[in-house]
C-alpha cells in the first residue's frame, strides 16, 4: 500500500460483543479524526475507524473494500465505478460528513444496493459567519491592510470602503445558512432579499423578502450564494447573470464552486462590472484544496488569475471550521452509522427523489 494511502489511525471495540461498523474514513485530517473519534466513545456499539488520508476515487476505492461503510467529504469521488469497486468488496454505507451530495452517483448507489447518508444541518451560523467574515474584509480591505502594515506601509490609498447600513443583501438559497446569513445582516441595517423555491418563515421573521432571481441580481449591493449545486444550479452565476448585475458588485459564494463560472467571474472583474469577490470553494478545488501545496507551483491557470486580483480574498473551504461545526458533524455521522447498523436505514438518507 503506497505511504500516501495509510491509515493514520485505527480506533474501534475492543472484545465488544455487540455489533458494530467497520468504517474507513477518506480524507481524513487531524480534526476529522478528533472529533469522529470522540463522537464514537459516546456511543454504546463502538465502531471501528480507519482514518485514511487518502482522498475516495477510482483510484483508492480498493481502500474501502471489506469496510462496512466509508465515511467521505466534499471532494471525494462516488461515481459509478467506485461504488461498484465498494459494492463488490462488502460496502453498504457510504456516509457523507457534509449537507452536499452532488459528489455522487445516487442512480448508481442504489443499483449496487449502496445506502448513502449526510448531514443536513450542522453549524448554521459556521459558514454564515465566515460569510460576514469575507463580506467585511473585502469591504474594508482587511486582507490588503494586514499585508500593508506588516511591511510597514500605513498609507490609506486604495483603502477606502462603504458603510454596510442601506446596503442589499441578495441571499441566492434560504435555508439555514441563508436565514443566519439574513439576520446578520439585518443587524447591520442592510435590506435583505432571498431567491429560494421553498420559502421559509424564518427568512422573512428574520428581516428578508423573497424576490424572482432578475430582481435579486439587479438591485443587490453584495449577492451571497447558499444553495445547493443541482443541474439548475450549476454555474448560476454566469456572463448573462453577471450582465444583469450593479456596476461594482460583491459576488460572495460559500456554497459550491460550481455555483460559478470562474472564466465569466474573472470576465466581470477585468471589466470592473464585479468589484469584489469572496470565495471560499472553487469549482476545480479537488485538485487544491485541504492540501498544504505552498512548495509547489499552481498548475491551475484560471485559480492563478483569481489570485492576482486585488479585490479577491479566497479561502480553502474553511467556512464550516468551527469546534461547534465539527462536533455536530462528527455527532450526527456516528448517528447516520449507528442507526444503519441497527435498522438499515440512516437518520438522514439521501435518495434519488427524497434527500433525508
Amino acid at each position: 500500500m503506497p505511504s500516501s494511502y495509510t491509515a493514520d489511525r485505527v480506533v474501534g471495540p475492543v472484545l465488544q460483543k455487540d455489533k458494530y461498523m467497520r468504517v474507513a474514513v477518506f480524507s481524513s485530517k487531524a480534526y476529522d479524526q478528533e472529533f469522529l473519534a470522540a463522537a464514537n466513545l459516546t456511543v454504546k456499539n463502538r465502531h471501528e475507524l480507519m482514518f485514511l488520508d487518502a482522498r475516495l476515487g477510482p483510484e483508492t476505492a480498493q481502500l474501502g473494500q471489506k469496510w462496512d461503510a466509508v465515511c467521505v467529504f466534499v471532494n471525494d469521488v462516488l461515481d459509478r465505478s467506485v461504488l461498484e469497486i465498494l459494492s463488490a468488496g462488502g460496502t453498504r454505507l457510504v456516509a457523507l460528513r457534509c449537507a452536499g451530495f452532488n459528489n455522487v452517483d445516487l442512480a448508481a448507489a442504489r443499483d449496487v444496493g449502496i445506502v448513502v447518508a449526510r448531514v443536513p444541518a450542522y453549524s448554521p451560523e459556521a459558514v454564515a459567519e465566515h460569510t460576514a467574515a469575507l463580506i467585511l474584509s473585502l469591504n474594508r480591505k482587511i486582507h490588503r491592510a494586514y499585508a500593508r502594515v506588516r511591511e510597514g506601509n500605513f498609507s490609506l490609498d486604495g483603502l477606502i470602503g462603504f458603510d454596510m447600513k442601506g446596503r442589499t443583501i441578495g441571499i441566492v438559497g434560504t435555508g439555514r445558512i441563508g436565514v443566519c446569513v439574513a439576520r446578520i445582516m439585518r443587524g447591520f441595517g442592510c435590506q435583505v432579499t432571498g431567491v429560494d423555491p421553498r420559502h421559509d418563515p424564518m427568512f422573512v421573521e428574520a428581516g428578508g423578502r423573497y424576490v424572482e432571481l432578475p430582481e435579486l441580481l439587479a438591485t443587490s449591493d453584495i449577492i451571497t450564494l447558499h444553495c445547493p449545486l443541482t443541474s439548475e444550479t450549476h454555474h448560476l452565476i454566469d456572463t448573462r447573470a453577471i450582465d444583469l448585475m450593479k456596476e461594482g458588485v460583491m459576488i460572495i459564494n460559500t456554497g459550491r464552486g460550481a455555483l460559478v463560472e470562474t472564466k465569466a467571474l474573472i470576465k466581470g472583474l477585468k471589466s470592473g462590472k464585479v468589484g469584489h469577490v469572496g470565495l471560499d470553494v472553487y469549482e476545480e478545488e479537488s485538485d487544491l484544496f485541504f492540501e498544504n501545496l505552498s512548495s509547489q507551483i499552481i498548475q491551475d491557470d484560471i485559480f492563478a488569475r483569481l489570485l492576482t486580483f486585488p479585490n479577491v480574498l479566497i479561502t480553502g473551504h474553511q467556512a464550516f471550521l468551527t469546534r461547534e461545526a465539527l462536533r455536530a458533524i462528527a455527532e450526527t455521522t456516528i448517528a447516520n452509522i449507528s442507526q444503519f447498523e441497527q435498522s438499515g436505514c440512516p437518520v438522514h438518507p439521501v435518495t434519488l427523489d427524497k434527500p433525508g
